[in-house]
C-alpha cells in the first residue's frame, strides 16, 4: 500500500475536519508542486519588465505574482474536476484528491470559483483594459481542461491561457497592447507546446488507452523532432523580441543559456522514458528563469 493510500485509509471511518479539507484543497491546487506557478510566472515577468522598460511598478508586479498563484491553483482545481473520471485510470494521477475521493466534485468547483474571484478582485485594482482582458484569461482557464477530449492540440489553449499574462501586463503598465506584447504571447504559446508535449509523453500509453488526446499522440514517433523545431521557433521569436525591445548582450546571453537547457531536455527525452520526460518538463522552469535573469541583468546594466 502506498503512502497516499495509507493516508486515505486513515481518513475513512471518521468525520473530515477542516484540517483534512484544507490539506485536500492544497493538494487539489498543487501547492506542493509549484512547477505550474513558475511556468505561468516567467512569461508574466518577461512582459512586465519589457512593458516597464526594466522598471515596472512594484504594486503591479505584486498583483501579477499573486494573480499567477491564484489562477494556476484555480486551473488545477477545474482541471481535476474535468478529469475526475480519467485520473483514476492514469498511473501518474490516480492518487489526486478527486480521484481518491478526498475532495468532492462540488468542492473542486467551489475552490475554482473562490480562487478565480480572489484573482479578479486583485485585477480590479488595475485599469479597465486589464480588467477586460482578465475575463478572457478566466475563460481560457475554464475551457482548457475540456479541450483534450476535442483536439490533439489542447496545448494551444493552455499556451493561450499562460501567454495571456503578456497583453495584460502591457495593458496594466502602458494602458495599451502594442505589437511587442503579442510577440511575447506567441512565444509563450509555443513554449507551452514544447513543455506540455514533454509532459504528455509521460502519459502517452495511458492516454491512448482511455481516449485522451495530446500533441504527444499527434506527433507520434516524430515527437522529438517536433519539440526541437518548436524550440528553434521559440528562440527565434525571443531573438525578435530582444531586437524589437532594443535589448543587449545580457539578454541574448540568457537566450544562449536557454538554448543549452533546451539541448539538455533533448538528451533527457532521447529514449522517451516517462520519468526522464517528466524531468525534461520540470527543467523548463530553468529555461524560463534564464530568459528572465538575462532580461533583468540587461536592464540593470544598461
Amino acid at each position: 500500500m502506498t503512502a497516499p493510500e495509507i493516508k486515505l485509509s486513515s481518513l475513512r471511518g471518521r468525520p473530515r475536519t477542516w484540517t483534512d479539507r484544507l490539506g485536500g484543497y492544497a493538494r487539489l491546487t498543487r501547492l506542493d508542486r509549484p512547477i505550474g506557478i513558475f511556468l505561468l510566472m516567467w512569461p508574466a515577468l518577461w512582459a512586465l519588465w519589457l512593458a516597464g522598460d526594466g522598471h515596472p511598478p512594484w504594486r503591479t508586479v505584486l498583483v501579477f505574482v499573486l494573480g499567477v498563484v491564484l489562477m494556476r491553483s484555480a486551473g488545477c482545481a477545474i482541471n481535476d474536476y474535468a478529469d475526475r473520471e480519467f485520473d483514476p485510470e492514469v498511473a501518474r494521477t490516480r492518487h489526486r484528491p478527486l480521484a481518491v475521493g478526498e475532495v468532492s466534485p462540488r468542492e473542486a468547483v467551489g475552490v475554482f470559483l473562490v480562487l478565480s474571484l480572489a484573482a479578479f478582485a486583485l485585477v480590479l485594482t488595475l485599469n479597465r483594459l486589464t480588467v477586460a482582458l482578465s475575463l478572457v484569461a478566466l475563460l481560457l482557464t475554464a475551457v482548457y481542461p475540456f479541450m483534450k477530449r476535442i483536439t490533439h492540440v489542447p496545448q494551444l489553449v493552455l499556451g493561450a491561457a499562460f501567454g495571456w499574462a503578456a497583453p495584460m501586463a502591457f495593458a496594466a503598465i502602458s494602458g495599451g497592447v502594442p505589437a511587442l506584447a503579442w510577440w511575447v504571447f506567441i512565444a509563450t504559446l509555443v513554449w507551452a507546446l514544447i513543455y506540455d508535449t514533454q509532459y504528455a509523453m509521460v502519459d502517452r500509453d495511458d492516454d491512448l488507452r482511455i481516449g485522451i488526446k495530446s500533441t504527444a499522440i499527434l506527433f507520434g514517433r516524430h515527437d522529438r523532432l517536433a519539440v526541437a523545431l518548436l524550440q528553434v521557433l521559440m528562440l527565434a521569436l525571443l531573438i525578435a523580441i530582444g531586437v524589437q525591445a532594443g535589448r543587449g548582450t545580457s539578454y541574448f546571453a540568457g537566450l544562449g543559456v536557454a538554448a543549452g537547457l533546451g539541448a539538455y531536455q533533448h538528451y533527457l527525452i532521447r529514449n522517451r522514458e516517462p520519468a526522464a520526460c517528466f524531468l525534461a518538463f520540470l527543467h523548463n522552469n530553468y529555461f524560463g528563469m534564464s530568459i528572465f535573469v538575462g532580461l533583468l541583468l540587461d536592464y540593470a546594466l544598461a
